[in-house]
């Protein structure tokens, strides 16, 4: 399944860079048309800007020329083709194809568009490595220099995940930690959409709506009105385990989208003077607000949060693209530095606000709630890193406990919630229905996609089991040489 969505993705990104070049070019099927290099060299050829040699016959020979040509380019750039041959190219191995096309794209489009965030994310650029490259000999600068691109393909991965996180922290509870099931509902990608596009998506409509529906609708709007092109299909993320590499792919043409809008300076400086205003009278209201409902009921309370943040989050919608601007200190101005300050003092005291709110709701929905929160808060954490399988081991046997822990009081809560009835001894309402509604409903998504988070977490053990016996394997096969002293020992491990 992985390997059938890379296709897929990965041949549509190709077609859309081809559509570029003179004469434009399709690709019908990867693997066979990968074979003849004339493929590779057209597609590196509109990436770099660069003409490159070839040689225009399809025989055997020209063919094998032609990806020869391709693969010294691409190590002319300093990129690792760890077992990508020209043998397995002209075969068309699909796993030797798809990862030589993940690394154009990881190279020539998520690193570059990463790269104009370094500065932002604080983030190493691979053109500047300063002291890093200061060794005298050249072997151990070029080790250096590897493990510098090495650092910095994991950082590439990271700019593009903080920028979608911001992108989508304008717009409350939709979160984003990785490029996998972050993204199954299809919120993150209309959140996405709604800072870059206001107006165009309705967040608590599709709050509503199912994951197939969402992801749809996503892909229509990115398609017709920022003319992204469709690289995925809602069953391709609408799955237990998405294709990590082919929502990156999709997710970076965002970014792309991002970074052409036109901006005027004069028209940003009015906006954050619009922004900084708007943000005072918002932090004045919330202030009087909190005044005036001190010794009220939580019924009441809630009541009045509900409605503050109906017309915050409509007021809000002119000022997420002036709100959602590059964070780097260096390219803020001193206007928008005080915005961002004042815009993270009212998001802080709002959150302050529901999170005493939340504390106080009737017994036992009070414990109901600090359950929902403790989960949720497990399910949104980053996962271990496997560069160290050891370490993931043990961190992924300690999650699994924890969230095993948390998921054996799940039948209690269930019967919490049924059980509660939502009346005092004079028959008036304790929590506003919309709250219940969306605790409910939260609940409900835990119940929805507890099997696949312990598949995640399992998923993760193995993957960690697997690489920390392929490091033992390979260190007992240098080692120890003969394959049955390996098999012995791995037998005893």
């Amino acid at each position: 399944q992985r390997e059938f969505t890379q296709k897929k993705t990965f041949t549509s990104w190709i077609n859309s860079i081809l559509a570029k070049h003179s004469p434009p070019y399709v690709v019908s099927d990867l693997y066979t048309d990968i074979q003849q290099g004339h493929l590779l060299l057209d597609l590196l050829e509109v990436l770099s800007g660069q003409h490159l040699p070839r040689e225009k016959g399809f025989n055997t020979f020209q063919c094998r020329s032609n990806i020869e040509n391709a693969l010294t380019f691409l190590k002319s750039r300093s990129l690792k083709l760890i077992n990508i041959h020209v043998a397995d190219i002209i075969e068309g191995k699909p796993s030797i194809v798809l990862g030589l096309i993940w690394t154009i794209i990881f190279h020539f489009h998520i690193e570059e568009l990463a790269r104009t965030l370094a500065c932002t994310y604080n983030q190493p650029s691979p053109d500047h490595p300063g002291a890093a490259d200061s060794s005298p000999k050249a072997n151990r600068s070029t080790k250096k220099s590897a493990k510098i691109k090495e650092r910095w393909k994991m950082s590439a991965t990271k700019a593009l995940l903080l920028w979608a996180k911001e992108q989508c922290s304008l717009h409350g509870s939709v979160s984003v930690t990785d490029f996998k099931s972050s993204w199954r509902s299809g919120l993150a990608f209309l959140a996405i959409i709604q800072t870059l596009r206001p107006g165009l998506v309705d967040l608590e409509k599709a709050k509503t709506r199912s994951n197939k529906e969402n992801l749809k609708e996503a892909f229509r709007i990115a398609e017709l009105e920022l003319n992204i092109p469709r690289l995925l299909e809602p069953e391709d993320v609408d799955t237990v385990n998405p294709d990590e590499k082919s929502i990156m792919t999709y997710v970076a043409q965002f970014l792309q989208y991002s970074k052409n809008l036109p901006e005027s300076e004069e028209d940003m400086q009015e906006k954050v003077r619009e922004a900084m205003g708007w943000l005072a009278a918002q932090e004045e209201k919330l202030a009087k607000l909190l005044v005036e409902t001190e010794n009220e009921a939580y019924y009441q309370k809630y009541k009045e949060m509900m409605s503050f943040m109906e017309t915050f989050n409509q007021e809000k919608i002119p000022f997420l693209p002036v709100l959602s601007s590059k964070r780097g200190e260096a390219e803020l101005s001193e206007g928008q530095q005080q915005m961002r300050e004042e815009w993270d003092k009212v998001i802080s005291q709002i959150n302050e606000w529901k999170a005493k709110l939340d504390q106080m709701l009737p017994s036992p929905l009070d414990g109901f709630e600090a359950w929902l929160q403790e989960v949720e808060r497990l399910q949104a954490e980053d996962l271990p890193d496997l560069q160290d399988p050891f370490k993931a081991m043990s961190v992924f046997r300690e999650i699994i406990v924890i969230f095993k822990g948390l998921m054996d009081s799940f039948d209690s809560h269930l019967d919490t919630l049924q059980s509660f009835k939502n009346e005092d001894e004079k028959n008036m309402p304790l929590v506003l229905p919309e709250k219940l509604e969306e605790m409910k409903r939260r609940f409900s998504n835990i119940r929805s996609t507890n099997p696949s988070t312990f598949l995640e977490y399992h998923y993760g053990l193995c993957s960690a089991i697997d690489n920390e016996v392929k490091l033992k394997l390979n260190i007992w096969d240098v080692k120890y040489g003969a394959k049955e002293s390996v098999e012995s020992l791995l037998e005893n491990w």
